[in-house]
């Protein structure tokens, strides 16, 4: 699957590092060379600096080929921008928008190209948020198109599968770790790997919601 992002921040890199590492093909545009620099090295995407609201940049960006788009800035107006003209000049199949402001809601709509709105009272949002620090197995986002869900766990010292190897672990049916945040730095998973307290597992599945993951691991 081709994917583009605009926008870099908590939310944008927790996609890309989930994309990419299961495979996908994802660039990431955003306005801020230093976010940019700064993702550097996080994940195999391609990285591009400018304004995803303008023709060219997304025309640079690929996103005439993109099967996804996803507007993840900080700004509603800019998100809004983006999906219009994801849709209606390149024709994007699946378009996914960040609401900043429930306020503006209405807004994220067909009319503005929008398929999916991400409301910011959503896990997803909370979570890049740290509004839900207490939560330990959050579902991130659903990807219509490709029909599977990414779903994050993060491992405490309470945790039943701290300290234990990752082959050893019974995923459900049609579930596959991506990678595994480990001091801030995604690692490519093995089933020998031990996981700790601190590290973060993002999870695609076709089949598992929140609860199936949480049995497994927590």
């Amino acid at each position: 699957m081709n994917v583009l992002i605009a926008g870099v921040g908590r939310l944008g890199t927790r996609i890309a590092q989930v994309l990419t590492a299961a495979g996908n093909e994802v660039t990431v545009v955003d306005v801020d060379e230093d976010r940019v620099d700064a993702l550097r090295g996080q994940c195999d995407a391609r990285l591009l600096v400018g304004d995803a609201g303008e023709t060219a940049v997304q025309s640079r960006a690929g996103a005439a080929h993109a099967d996804l788009v996803i507007a993840a800035t900080g700004r509603d107006e800019d998100n809004l921008v983006i999906s219009y003209l994801a849709k209606r000049h390149f024709a994007a199949p699946r378009v996914v928008a960040r609401i900043n402001d429930d306020e503006n809601a209405w807004l994220f709509d067909h009319h503005w190209g929008v398929d999916i709105a991400v409301p910011s009272a959503t896990p997803l949002v909370s979570l890049i948020e740290e509004a839900t620090g207490a939560a330990d197995t959050v579902a991130l986002l659903r990807l219509s198109t490709a029909g599977v869900g990414i779903i994050e766990t993060a491992i405490t010292a309470r945790s039943k599968a701290a300290g234990r190897l990752l082959g050893d672990i019974q995923l459900p049916e049609g579930t596959l770790v991506a990678t595994v945040v480990r001091d801030g730095n995604p690692t490519a998973p093995s089933p020998s790997m031990r996981l700790l307290p601190g590290d973060e597992l993002l999870l695609v599945s076709h089949n598992a919601e929140e609860q199936d993951i949480h049995a497994v691991f927590q």
